[in-house]
């Protein structure tokens, strides 16, 4: 229950801070290599799917688009050439941490560039993919759409440069592809360093046992002299002594 209150709470303040102005969205831009389209029932429309699983992302967005001329057709022919992208719009106040990587999980609202022209976007949702698809995660994102949505119309206007900017270095599948093989190869350092740390601790523990059962023989082997040389011993009671000694 005051985990609710707190998320209530919560949303209240954000949607409060939008409606001051206060909240300032930031955009990502992604390579149409990374859209997927496909055949709508609406005349005009086609319905695509951008999806994502790279910290700091771990969303899919699907919905669907119309070119500023009105043919579906058109949309295919520039995503061919290389002339359609997307840019996420997000608010930059809700990462979510796992295992050391921060993910951003307020989005609310996506735009794809037709030739650098705004396409039309409808029926547009966003799916959290693991690990950032739990219940808390997923907070998050509902209060940034409820946010978002106070904003109004974010393409265009007073952050057209912020989108400008972020147009101008889409992230595609190459640089993906590195950030994934940058994160495994630090994963697999570490566990590298983690085996060897255990290896050393292994080996010490083995010389400690090694060394144990010498300082025991040591100190028995001491106290068997200690007997022999009691002061209290006669000497043919410390002769047989040191005798018995020599038979064990």
């Amino acid at each position: 229950m005051k985990k609710i209150m707190m998320m209530l709470v919560l949303a209240l303040v954000m949607a409060g801070f939008a409606q001051e102005g206060s909240i300032k969205p930031k955009f990502q831009a992604f390579s149409g290599a990374l859209l997927k389209l496909k055949d709508s029932d609406k005349p005009g429309y086609l319905k695509f799917s951008l999806k994502v699983d790279v910290a700091p992302w771990a969303f899919q967005a699907i919905g669907e688009v119309r070119s500023p001329t009105g043919d579906a057709e058109s949309i295919r022919e520039a995503l061919f050439e290389g002339d359609l992208y997307a840019v996420l719009a997000y608010i930059d106040n809700s990462p979510v941490e796992v295992n050391g990587e921060e993910y951003q999980v307020g989005l609310f609202d996506i735009m794809l560039y037709f030739d650098d022209e705004p396409t039309t976007i409808r029926n547009l949702k966003f799916k959290l993919l693991p690990p950032v698809d739990d219940d808390w995660s997923k907070s998050g994102l509902n209060d940034a759409l409820s946010s978002g949505s106070l904003l109004g119309n974010i393409w265009g206007g007073k952050y057209e440069r912020a989108i400008t900017k972020a147009s101008a270095d889409p992230m595609d599948k190459g640089k993906l592809k590195a950030m994934k093989r940058k994160k495994s190869a630090a994963s697999e350092e570490t566990s590298e360093m983690s085996v060897s740390e255990k290896k050393k601790q292994r080996m010490k523990d083995m010389a400690d046992e090694d060394d144990q059962p010498k300082k025991k023989k040591k100190k028995k082997a001491s106290r068997s002299e200690d007997e022999c040389d009691d002061p209290s011993l006669t000497p043919k009671e410390k002769k047989r002594c040191l005798m018995m000694k020599k038979k064990k």
